[in-house]
This record gives structure tokens, sequence and C-alpha cells, in this order.
């Protein structure tokens, strides 16, 4: 037995060292990232964003990618936006991209799968590029939570409400988060001290700076609610790190959603909010033709479904699923940028997958940093990436649940160690 257990143990290394050395080649067709960056996320409903429109934030966006990349516009064949909320999103990116300073030659689509659509989007471009439909492309992330949240505006069919499971999509959020906490048993003691940590570790990020080189500064206009007198402000930092939390002033929060549960609140819950994220992406060769920094190559995505009413623990399903593919373990992963919608789902998909918590979300998380529903799949991808570089580490794996029971994972080897 002993022998049996050394030989799985040798073989699973090996599968591993195999895994990542295959992972990591570079190879001309190589889909990679050659810039990555993103909004401040403000604080939706009263932050600096909350005058601001989608059109506007996606525009000043996409205009900061031409600068940033220094690409010439007429590279870029497709623009794919994440977005959940907002039904002319399709127009919106279109006319936005045009007004940046991309051509008409320059197409432009949406997708919406909840809170993974901004990796949806890199996943579709990069797929495009793979595939050789496409050379070069942009993936953006964007919601504007303070124009209003998201769910279905009326009750399905009554014939599709016959099956349970069916009927469980239009479960709200927190009460799936108190599912996952009274199914499994991640009780208020356990999300509150997840939670302090998320908030203390991103008071720490914005103290040392180190989220300044993924940020780009956005110059908006705000209405004083009081006056209705308008200035113009220049958004530079993140809203929603509350500097000082504790686990003590955490537990003192009532619960959030009592109809269903006493243990998540809005102190261990993500935070609505404002903001985008972009990436801009290519083949390795096209990059090197073109003299752009390759900062990291985009090796897959992959996306699971689960019971909709514990939709939290998606990640647990959809990492494992997308690690099997490439023959690695977690492990073999050095930094993990896990969305934090709720403090039950995060706490649960740590103990379940056996993360290190010290590998993930070094710099906290939606708890703290906000999660804006389209964006946030192309945020974490900046988050992570310039934690990789700050680390001098290669290998980053991101992922999410997604309502109505989804989870969606993706993986990328940093290039700038």
């Amino acid at each position: 037995m002993a022998v049996e257990r050394l030989n799985s143990i040798v073989n699973h290394l090996n599968r591993s060292r195999s895994g990542l050395s295959t992972i990591t080649q570079q190879n001309p067709d190589d889909v990679v990232i050659t810039l990555a960056i993103r909004t401040p996320l403000a604080k939706a409903f009263k932050g600096s964003f909350k005058d601001t429109q989608l059109d506007y934030l996606v525009y000043t966006l996409l205009k900061k990618v031409i600068q940033q990349s220094n690409i010439d516009p007429q590279m870029v064949e497709d623009i794919c936006l994440g977005n959940v909320n907002d039904g002319n999103a399709t127009y919106v990116v279109r006319a936005a991209a045009l007004a940046a300073g991309f051509p008409n030659t320059t197409a432009a689509s949406t997708v919406n799968r909840f809170c993974s659509s901004g990796l949806k989007a890199t996943q579709d471009i990069a797929n495009q590029i793979s595939l050789g439909n496409i050379e070069c492309g942009v993936a953006i992330g964007a919601e504007m939570m303070s124009v209003g949240g998201d769910g279905p505006p009326r009750p399905f069919h009554e014939d599709i409400l016959r099956t349970q499971e069916a009927a469980d999509c239009m479960q709200p959020m927190g009460q799936t988060s108190e599912n996952v906490g009274k199914d499994f048993n991640i009780t208020r003691e356990a999300q509150d001290r997840f939670a302090a940590e998320s908030h203390q570790r991103a008071e720490r990020a914005q103290k040392a700076g180190w989220f300044d080189d993924e940020i780009v500064p956005v110059t908006t206009t705000v209405k004083d609610p009081k006056t209705g007198e308008e200035r113009k402000i220049t958004v530079t930092k993140d809203e929603g790190p509350r500097w000082g939390t504790t686990f003590e002033s955490l537990s003192k929060i009532r619960p959030a959603f009592p109809d269903y549960g006493d243990k998540s609140t809005g102190g261990n819950s993500s935070q609505v909010t404002d903001g985008a994220a972009a990436v801009l992406l290519m083949k390795r060769s096209t990059a090197l033709k073109m003299n752009q920094p390759i900062l990291a190559k985009y090796v897959g995505a992959t996306v699971v479904g689960l019971a909709p009413r514990i939709m939290g623990i998606g990640p647990s399903l959809a990492i494992p699923k997308l690690l099997g593919k490439y023959n690695l373990s977690i492990a073999d992963i050095d930094v993990i940028e896990l969305n934090e919608a709720f403090a039950s789902m995060a706490v649960y998909c740590v103990n379940t997958l056996g993360i290190d918590p010290s590998k993930m979300n070094v710099r906290g998380g939606a708890i703290a940093l906000g999660h804006p529903l389209g964006a946030t799949g192309t945020r974490q991808i900046c988050t992570g990436l310039s934690e990789c570089r700050r680390q001098k580490k290669k290998i980053l794996l991101t992922s999410m649940c997604i309502g109505t029971g989804q989870g969606m994972a993706g993986l990328f080897v940093n290039e700038m160690v």
C-alpha cells in the first residue's frame, strides 16, 4: 500500500510538472494579453460614478486602451463588452468604440453571463484569435449598478415554475448565500472574519500603491444631490475599502436578508459598485510584430452548471474542471482571484478546494473592492496580473460564481517576471 501511495504521489507530481511545462511554453499562435487596465471602482448610488452613464465609462476606457497601448486602432478587429444590466449595451459599445477612435471596420458585440461576463468576453475574443478569425481584439467588462439591479422583471411562465430548479433561478442572491451558509455550516463568525481580512488586505494594498499600475484615472461629472450643482472630478482610486475594518465591527452589523437567514450582512457581502476593466488580446506573433509588450498568455477558461439555489459554490466546481484540462493542481497556482460575491461562498470554496489563503485575493476582493457585475471578470485579470508582477510569480487563476447556478474559471501565465 505504501509503495502504491508513493507511486500515486510521484505520478501526480509528474503530471503537474508536465502541465506547467505545457502551459508556460511560448508559441507564435498563443493568445496573449498586451494591456490590462481598469477604472477605479466607485460606490453605486452615492459614489463618484453615480451620475455617469455606461456609454461614457466604456468610451473613456476604450480611449485609454488606445492611448496606453499606442496601438493602431485599425489593427483591432473586434471588441466584446461584458455587461449585465443595460439592455442597450450593444448600441453603447459600438458607438463608444467609434467615438473613442476605433474605425468603423472594428466590430463590436456584447455578452451577458451575469457575474462572469467580463471573463466570458475575454474568452470570446481569445477564442476568435485562437481559431484564426481575428488577429487582435479588446475584451471589456463594465457595469453601472447605480442605474439599477438585475433580476427577472416578472415571474416565469407557470409551466417553467413547475420545475423546482427552474423556479429556484428566481431566488434573490442573498437567499442563495444564506442557503450556502445553512447547507454547509459556514458560520457567521467565519464569514465576518473572512470579510475583515478582505478589507484589511485592500487597505494594505491601497496604502502601498499596489493598484496604481492597473487603475487609469477617469474624469467625469458629479451632481450635488442637494443643490443639483455639477462639478468635474477625477477619480483615481477605489472607493470600497473601509480602512480600519475589524471582525468586531463587522460582527455588529445586522443580517441583510432576515427572511432567509442570519449569516449574510452588508459587511460580509460584495459591494454594489460602478466600474469597468479592459484587456487587449492578440496572437503572440502579432504582438511581436507590433512591438507590443506581452503581459501574459491566455491559457483557457471553462464554465460549469450547478443547482441554482447554491449558485455561490460554482468556483468549487469550475476550478477543478479547468485545472484538470491542463494537468494542474491547486498547488500549482501562484495567485488566485476568486470573486467574493458573499463570504459564505468564498469560505466554502477555500475550504473545499484547499486553497492557500495567502495566495487568494492578496489585495482584497469584492467584499472590500466591490463587484460591478459585468466588469468583475476583466477586473480580476487586471488585478491578478498586477499582483503576479509584484510577486514575480507566473500562474494566475481567476474564478467566480454566477447567478442561476453556474461557475466559471480562467487561467493565465504572467510573462512579466
